[in-house]
Parts: structure tokens; sequence; C-alpha cells
């Protein structure tokens, strides 16, 4: 049986984040210049039933049987399972690799339970509906984050720019005119489920003041939403430092991520902001495509480990 491949692409978000866990709309569009890769290959002299998965992303070599129940892996694959209506896997090795900076906001535990649960599917002869495989990986990604907003592995499952709304139906968006983003990764770990349940205990502690807060970035995001789909971005890209600003309120920036944000901004970019959990992570800065190089550069300069310049062209389809 020949090896069967699948990838996911990576995500940002471009508004809405923190505030989409409380019922306020986000949007975020996938990044193809990152992705994750899954290989399963047939190894029929193995025990039946055995699956070995390699990823050096997370130096793992283990056979499945050996992980915690609670590893994301091992839920990721019984999950498959369990969709598939079957009693064990075919014997196989996974290996797994991604070019997605781990804990950076760019959607990587996603990213791999997305790619997995396609590639093991597919592997038994029975590939999962997109509908199947969101579904798979939100649980997961409960064990990555506690308490998501799923807009995460909608993102890259569809692999298209999605105006979502938790617990609502996905609202894929047709942007009007395409823009250029600079992503630029902090190299401080974005760990999500810390910065979540810590906006969740200061909201706890000050509802009026959050919500208020969750309400403007709400607004936000309802305006930029208005803007991809009727006019250009780059002419209203205060918006985004604006969402940058209110996330600060929240208190899920950080020096260097605000550092990063100016200098973007000092260097020319229309808006910039940080994308994503917060407290380390990636910013994000709308520039014109001439600029863009510059932008990167100078990010790097002031210690942006890594840059990724993106193109999110016009009237996205299926």
């Amino acid at each position: 049986m020949p090896a069967i491949t699948s990838s996911a692409p990576g995500k940002i978000i471009l508004c809405g984040e923190h505030a989409v866990v409380y019922g306020a709309p986000a949007i975020a569009l996938p990044v193809f210049q990152v992705n994750t890769k899954t290989v399963v290959v047939a190894k029929p002299a193995a025990p039946e039933g055995e699956l070995r998965i390699i990823a050096p992303c997370i130096n793992l070599d283990s056979r499945l049987d050996s992980l915690d129940n609670d590893h994301p892996l091992k839920a990721a694959s019984e999950l498959v399972k369990q969709a598939l209506g079957i009693n064990r896997f075919q014997a196989c090795e996974i290996r797994i690799s991604t070019s997605i900076p781990i804990a950076a906001g760019l959607g990587s535990s996603a990213s791999v339970t997305v790619s997995l649960s396609r590639a093991l599917s597919a592997f038994h002869g029975h590939p999962l509906t997109d509908d199947a495989v969101n579904k798979i990986a939100f649980e997961v990604e409960k064990l990555h984050h506690g308490t998501p907003s799923g807009i995460d592995n909608t993102v890259i499952t569809y692999q298209i720019p999605v105006y979502f709304i938790k617990d609502k139906p996905i609202e894929h968006l047709m942007i009007r005119k395409g823009f250029i983003l600079v992503i630029a990764d902090s190299g401080t770990a974005s760990l999500t489920a810390k910065t979540v349940a810590g906006v969740r205990e200061r909201w706890l502690a000050d509802k009026e003041r959050y919500d208020a807060l969750f309400m403007e970035i709400a607004d936000l995001s309802r305006e930029i939403k208005d803007v991809l789909l009727k006019d250009d971005l780059t002419g209203n890209a205060n918006l985004l430092t604006r969402n940058h600003d209110l996330l600060k309120n929240l208190g899920v920036s950080t020096p260097k991520l605000d550092d990063l944000v100016n200098t973007a901004l000092d260097a020319g970019a229309y808006g910039a902001k940080l994308s994503g959990g917060g407290g380390g992570g990636n910013i994000i800065a709308l520039v014109n495509e001439s600029q863009a190089d510059t932008v990167a550069r100078r990010l790097e300069d002031r210690g942006a480990t890594q840059t990724i310049i993106t193109s999110i062209p016009s009237a996205w389809v299926n």
C-alpha cells in the first residue's frame, strides 16, 4: 500500500482574539507559507493494530498505546477510530513534520490534528469530511488550550478566511481586495491556555470593565469585516492598531510585542497588532507590497526570531 500524505496550513487571527471566547466575532486567515505534513506508511510485518508515531518537532518516537490517554496525538487518533467506526487500526508508522513554530500563535496544534486526522482516515480507506475533522480538532484543542474558541481548528480545517462566532454557523469571507501581512515571531512562547485563563480570572474579578472591552473588540471585528467585504483594508489599517490597544487593555500584550508593533509602524506599516493568545507569539503588520521586505528586516533587527510575508488574495473560494 502506498504512503498516504496529508498537509494542513497554519493560521493567524486578524482581529477579535480573546473576545471571541465570550461570544464576540473574530476573523482568521490560513497561512500557507507554513504547514504540517503527516505521512502514514503501512507496516504489514508489525503486530496487528500497532501504530508508531514519529514527530521530531516534539521529540517523540513512540508506539501509540504507550502514550497517556490525554496525549493530544493519542486522543486525536482515538477520535479518528471512533469516527471511522473501527475497533483497531491497521499496523502503520505515522511521521509528522511541521514548519509551524510551536506556541507562537500560528495554530500549530490544530494543524497537527487536522493533518493527522485526514492522513489516518485516508489510510484506512475512508477520508473524513471537513466537518468530522473539525469536530475532532476542536476536541483535541481542549486538551491543548482548556477553553478554546474553536477558531483555530475551523480556519485550518476549511483553509479559507473565516468570520467566526462561537456556536454559530461558519461564515467564509470573500475578501474584496487582497493585502499583504508581515508576521513576526517574538521568540517567546505564547501559552494560549495560560493567557485565556488569565483573561477569564480578570473578567470574573471585574466583569463590567472586561465586558466593555469585549464589546469594543466585537464592534471592531464587525467593522473590519465590512471593510474586507466592500473596501480596502490598507486604507483602514488603523483598525488593527486599535485592536492591539484593546488587547493591551485586556492584559495579554507584553513589552516585547508592543515594541515589535511600534517597530513595524515606524518602518512604514499601515497597522499592526499582536495576533493570537498573546503573552508572546506573533505580531502581524499590514504593509504595502513594496514595504514588506523592509518591515520584515526591521522586525528581525529588533529581535523577531522569524518573519513570514503572506499574501491574502481577494475573492477566496472553496
